[in-house]
């Protein structure tokens, strides 16, 4: 065993996890050690007790207990993709440099881990070093079920200047949606404040977002003000529409649950959509019916950026997943219908 050490976080290694942080020093010491270390308040920093998850800046210093030899301990297994869902994630790229990929999110694949979620792009993303030591590391999300371009940096500067980038809101994304009715007017902007309301699970699960007036957000305990423009693109009479929607904040399901708080739910939502309802005509219900598919019509198109290495402009544009494109194929819509950026107008 070695001795107590104490390690100040050196230039370059900030903005980090601790875990790996730690793990880049003593490989051969397991992800299991090192959360029971936290969890006994053996391992600190700057003196105070700390998580596994906990960012390191760059000065504090680390106290490490006791540590096992190389030899001693079994270095933890890297998680191992299988075959088919190596090939999955490596199909899924639709643009890559030395420092950023992009995937095209398959529907139905989350993003992380939780609440039983046992596979999932950051651990499919152990397949995706294509030559670098280190698997690329998640700088947005998606919701499960919401296909299109998420991105993954390829190492700790790309990753802090791209999360960034986010914050301050130098990035744009324009998701395409089939709503339940047609919205009016059909350039527009939504700006209901958002609140979490509780699940039903017994961990939480299911929890939704609840939509909260403009004037009532500064009154309600945890609520955040959001903002969304949207465009109508096409109608199928009054029973359903092809709209285009730029999140100008970022919170959780704010896409889902503004739609359906103006009364034009996302198909497939069921969450926000009124369940298995179908949608008459009347701007309501999460199903159209017929052959058009049950699951969720939202999806990442477009994803714009300033890129943190070569400063230069990078746009990346994900093409329809399947059930999506062949709901477009029955309503005699085609992706190129479409103008790139129709929020041009507005900035």
């Amino acid at each position: 065993m070695s001795r107590v050490q104490t390690i100040t976080v050196g230039p370059g290694d900030g903005d980090q996890r601790l875990d790996r942080w730690l793990k880049r020093l003593f490989p051969h010491v397991a992800q299991g050690r090192i959360e029971k270390m936290c969890r006994k308040g053996d391992l600190r920093v700057d003196g105070g007790r700390v998580k596994a998850s906990t960012r390191l800046e760059v000065g504090q210093q680390v106290r490490i207990p006791p540590l096992p030899e190389p030899g001693q301990v079994e270095a933890a297994p890297k998680p191992r993709v299988g075959e088919a869902d190596a090939r999955l994630i490596r199909d899924a790229v639709i643009w890559q440099d030395d420092h950023i990929i992009a995937l095209n999110k398959p529907p139905g694949l989350a993003t992380q881990g939780g609440s039983g979620q046992t596979r999932h792009v950051d651990g499919l993303a152990e397949a995706l070093t294509f030559g670098k030591d280190d698997k690329p590391r998640l700088v947005h999300r998606l919701d499960k079920d919401t296909s299109g371009v998420l991105l993954l940096a390829r190492s700790r500067e790309v990753a802090a200047g791209l999360t960034a980038a986010i914050r301050h809101k130098a990035t744009r994304k324009i998701y395409w949606a089939l709503v339940a009715g047609v919205p009016t007017p059909y350039l527009g902007e939504i700006r209901y404040g958002l609140v979490k309301a509780p699940g039903h699970g017994r961990g939480g699960e299911g929890e939704k977002m609840r939509c909260v007036h403009p004037r009532e957000v500064d009154e309600t305990e945890g609520a955040k003000r959001a903002h969304t423009l949207y465009a109508t693109l096409y109608r199928v009479a009054s029973r359903a529409a092809w709209v285009a929607m730029e999140p100008i904040t970022g919170r959780t399901h704010q896409l889902r649950a503004h739609m359906a708080e103006i009364g034009h739910p996302i198909i497939g939502d069921g969450k926000y959509g009124g369940s298995g309802q179908e949608n008459l005509g009347d701007g309501w219900g999460a199903q159209l019916g017929g052959v058009i598919s049950k699951k969720l019509h939202l999806h990442a198109r477009l994803m714009a950026f300033e890129h943190p290495v070569t400063r230069k402009p990078v746009k990346i544009t994900a093409p329809l997943p399947a059930h999506m494109a062949a709901s477009w194929e029955t309503l005699g819509w085609e992706e190129d219908f479409a103008d790139e950026d129709p929020f041009e107008s507005l900035l």
